[in-house]
């Protein structure tokens, strides 16, 4: 009887007005979201499986031979994928500690935090390629860098940082006799090592804002009862901050992985892929293959790989870091 009476009971028009409007309000992102992001996506997915010359309309189906080229050993995607690994490695926890430690610092009561906290912020807001072609300035052989390491006693790098192809753990076992290391054990060129750390200079300040905004949520009144067993600063730090601000270390982990593996305009600024392709990394090899061989099929395989690779961190990162988090 009761399910009789809500079925004859007549419908609200002003709540199916309410619902038709949230439609229409709707719309126009759901049509911005399917034209310039979910339809692309799924166009390079169909994409990948065909064959495209970019100068040519015939798009020839050839299945799975677009993956099968790219794992059967092709050298340039195995360069860019150690290459993007060790950017990754590298950059993504550096500027995460200094982005936390920073906002640690920030969140005290100092004088002109204000200016310090926009002075670490700036550059993550200008232009990157701005920045790129600055640093193309100061890692010169007779830049700013080379210079002040030259007043302090320090030796430089030769060939200079860009045109640098060694690998840095190539280089520190080669100073101690240990030759021949593999090309996997290598580490990042002094090129690569260069723009890694031009980008945790300018994504640093980034994460200090999301670590800081998360430090302000802190209740004082945790640190007060620390304070009030006994607690110093650091136990303070690695008992309370950290914990409490493990939601926000998984989001920024996630974005640093994402951004690094998507890094590609500091690349295509300032070495274009050299010296030797030591600075070719996924994203530039799409580019390469898509514009610069016109090879759009294959470009969109690489593409796809790309994405899984992403989801694969984002997922396995959530699992090891995010597991208390989501509690």
């Amino acid at each position: 009887m009761v399910s009789l009476a809500r079925a004859r009971r007549p419908r609200n028009p002003l709540a199916a007005e309410d619902n038709v409007a949230g439609w229409v309000f709707l719309l126009p992102a759901m049509i911005i979201f399917v034209l310039f992001i979910f339809g692309p996506i799924l166009y390079i997915f169909w994409l990948s499986f065909h064959q495209w010359s970019l100068i040519e309309p015939a798009k020839p189906f050839v299945g799975l031979d677009n993956y099968r080229t790219l794992f059967s050993g092709d050298a340039d995607f195995n360069l860019a994928l150690r290459n993007t690994i060790w950017f990754a490695l590298g950059v993504v926890p550096t500027q995460t500690a200094l982005g936390l430690l920073l906002a640690v610092l920030a969140n005290r009561k100092l004088r002109g935090k204000t200016f310090f906290r926009t002075a670490f912020y700036f550059p993550s807001i200008s232009s990157s390629v701005v920045i790129s072609i600055i640093f193309l300035w100061l890692y010169s052989a007779r830049g700013l860098i080379n210079y002040v390491l030259i007043q302090l006693g320090f030796p430089t790098p030769r060939p200079p940082w860009l045109s640098n192809p060694r690998g840095i753990i190539d280089m520190g076992l080669g100073a101690v006799g240990i030759e021949n290391v593999s090309v996997w054990l290598a580490g990042p060129s002094v090129a690569l090592l260069s723009i890694m750390m031009m980008n945790i200079w300018t994504t640093m300040g980034t994460m200090m804002i999301i670590f800081l905004a998360g430090v302000q949520d802190i209740p004082n009144d945790v640190y007060e009862a620390a304070s009030l067993d006994g607690a110093s600063r650091r136990s303070q730090f690695f008992d309370i901050t950290v914990p409490l601000l493990r939601p926000v270390i998984l989001f920024v982990l996630t974005l640093g992985f994402i951004g690094t593996f998507q890094v590609f305009d500091q690349i295509f600024v300032m070495t274009s892929g050299g010296p030797a392709k030591t600075t070719i990394t996924l994203a530039y090899l799409v580019f390469q293959e898509g514009f610069g061989n016109f090879s759009m099929g294959y470009a969109s395989a690489i593409a796809v790989v790309l994405f899984f690779i992403i989801l694969m961190i984002y997922l396995v990162q959530r699992r090891i870091v995010g597991e208390t988090a989501v509690r």
